[in-house]
């Protein structure tokens, strides 16, 4: 069947096999051919995409909840939000969660996610305990940072190049309410957005939305959205229900002009608050998943996220850059985000280091790709990186630039998987593929 990730670009015929056990799993991986592990498709590029996928949406049990301990163990196909829904009626929340309800837990480690409070929590990787791993013969090894540890962090952002994450054991945080206690401060331009980072640099979680279409005085104007676990309230919230399901018709009506109009309103009309407010935690982590299939609205070419992010030292002086080159090209993004980096982990590649990270929305049109490739070489001359998870077009040349400890991550791959069994498209373009 034909599959892609969640920008719908590109796209794959691919051998779809449902894993519904680990001895499935197992099946599988004694036939011939290259895999790749595959859990709910919201990676937005190629990551997850190859020849022969194994589908690991029908493992999503929950297999040892301890309450008053704070720790869950659960099958890679456990979508976070349902996890959510298990853990928070009993006083618990995941400490890392994406912008999506709609990941699985192995996706969320191949991944090594990151979310609004990587500045204080980091990713997801440093809050998971250990996770069972089924190499390329088969055999399953448990994996932690005290035990294989080479391979624990070669696995935590490793996009499935290692192995099949079949369970994992996740620490998680202590939490009062189903709602979140938030703020919202206008900036008037990117620097002052970044100065009120570390104004607010106490408080656990910290975004900012971007207006990328304001130009002259106003330009990069934002909105930086505070927020942390209220002390007060109810562990019992609203159903995240979705509003509506996008429909592919309005794609013609998502333009230049009226994201301009929208911006103008989002910014003045969300910006008009003043004071602290309490929102449950659905509306606050996840406010895209309330509108389903959201990506149909840039159409049959799908979107290219632009996730990228720059060390602290040249962070406003190159976003500062970046948001000028994106004005003169004319690919103006639909959606601009920007979040507070905290310090790298141990994984050689998980994307955050310490700086900032932008995420970039655009509509794939003619012209898109060779101001993306442009974009690369200012993203690199700043000292900066692309995230894999949302890559779909990246260059060789620019892992290799951004990600430094790639042949320490390489030679563990190797040693464990020598004949390349475990093999997606994004790891084909960007010579991620096991050597023998």
């Amino acid at each position: 069947m034909e599959i892609s990730g969640w920008g719908r670009f590109p796209r794959t015929e691919a051998r779809i096999a449902r894993c519904g056990s680990i001895n499935d799993v197992e099946g599988f991986l004694k036939g011939q051919g290259q895999w790749i592990a595959r859990g709910l498709g919201r990676s937005y590029g190629d990551s997850a995409l190859a020849d022969q996928v194994l589908d690991m949406t029908g493992m999503p049990r929950i297999l040892d909840f301890q309450p008053g301990e704070g720790r869950i163990t659960c099958e890679a196909g456990l979508p976070l939000g349902w996890l959510i829904d298990v853990i928070l009626p009993h006083g618990w929340f995941l400490p890392v969660v994406p912008g999506t309800r709609h990941v699985t837990a192995g996706g969320a480690i191949a991944a090594d996610v990151h979310g609004k409070n990587h500045h204080v929590d980091g990713c997801f990787g440093q809050w998971v305990e250990s996770f069972e791993l089924m190499l390329a013969n088969g055999r399953v090894v448990t994996c932690s940072e005290m035990q294989n540890t080479d391979l624990f962090w070669a696995t935590c952002g490793g996009m499935g190049l290692t192995g099949v994450i079949l369970t994992a054991t996740l620490r998680l945080k202590p939490v009062r309410s189903a709602f979140m206690t938030t703020r919202v401060v206008k900036a008037s331009s990117l620097a002052q957005a970044c100065d009120y980072f570390e104004t607010f640099a106490e408080w656990p979680y910290l975004v900012a939305w971007i207006d990328c279409c304001s130009r002259g005085k106003d330009a990069g104007r934002s909105l930086v959205m505070m927020g942390g676990h209220s002390e007060d309230g109810e562990l019992g919230r609203e159903e995240g229900a979705t509003l509506f399901s996008c429909p592919g018709f309005l794609t013609p009506f998502l333009n230049r002009g009226t994201v301009k109009i929208f911006n103008f309103l989002y910014y003045h009309w969300v910006g008009r608050r003043r004071d602290a407010f309490q929102i449950d935690v659905d509306r606050f982590f996840f406010p895209l998943d309330r509108v389903s299939n959201w990506n149909r609205l840039y159409g049959k070419n799908g979107l290219i996220q632009y996730q990228f992010v720059l060390p602290k030292e040249s962070g406003i002086r190159g976003l500062s850059t970046v948001f000028d080159m994106i004005h003169r090209s004319g690919h103006i993004p639909f959606l601009a985000v920007l979040k507070l980096m905290g310090k790298q982990n141990a994984s050689p590649l998980s994307f955050p280091m310490e700086g900032y990270t932008l995420a970039l929305d655009f509509k794939n049109r003619a012209g898109l790709l060779p101001f993306l490739n442009r974009l690369d070489r200012l993203v690199c001359d700043y000292g900066g990186r692309i995230y894999l998870a949302k890559d779909a077009r990246m260059p060789a040349w620019m892992v290799r630039a951004g990600y430094p400890r790639l042949d320490e991550f390489l030679r563990v791959r190797n040693a464990y998987d020598p004949a390349g069994r475990f093999c997606s498209l994004q790891a084909e373009r960007l010579g991620l593929k096991a050597t023998q």
